[in-house]
């Protein structure tokens, strides 16, 4: 029912998301607080930190089917994955940097997205996946580690 009121005095979020964008910003900053929509605003918000969280599984992803690559395709230089991995490694701090409080969530994310690195590191590889570990062979320190090569 807000939405419906809403739209009559400011632009629709079912109609253009960023024109009621910029009108929610405004109506933020002018303190008009009991116009906002706050319903989909919450949605919003949510929605953030979900990509904001999918970014870093993804990036962990990444990075860990790089560092497997690195370790077990011994017929190919290793030196090929760097600069994924200082790229990946840079992301990921960069957002690590912005939500100190996802820091705490690395590890789960990290042990969650292994099999999926695991399988994409063996396809790419041609390798077996029975020749990677079963289980996450990385510590966080070693992921965030700028310096550390398996």
């Amino acid at each position: 029912m807000q939405t419906l009121v809403q739209s009559r005095k400011h632009p629709s979020y079912d109609d253009d998301l960023a024109q009621w964008i910029d009108a929610q910003i405004q109506l933020l900053l002018d303190r008009r607080f009991s116009e906002l929509d706050i319903e989909n605003l919450v949605v919003e918000l949510d929605g953030m930190k979900k990509q904001y969280e999918h970014e870093l599984d993804s990036r962990l992803t990444v990075l860990i089917m790089h560092l497997l690559k690195c370790q077990f395709q011994k017929d190919y230089p290793q030196n090929k994955w760097q600069s994924t991995l200082i790229e990946q490694r840079y992301r990921i701090a960069r957002l690590l940097k912005d939500s100190p409080s996802t820091r705490a969530k690395v590890p789960q994310f990290a042990v969650e997205c292994y099999p999926i690195a695991r399988r994409r590191a063996a396809k790419e590889t041609g390798l077996d996946e029975e020749a990677f570990p079963l289980r996450l062979p990385y510590s966080v320190a070693q992921l965030t580690d700028q310096e550390f090569m398996p």
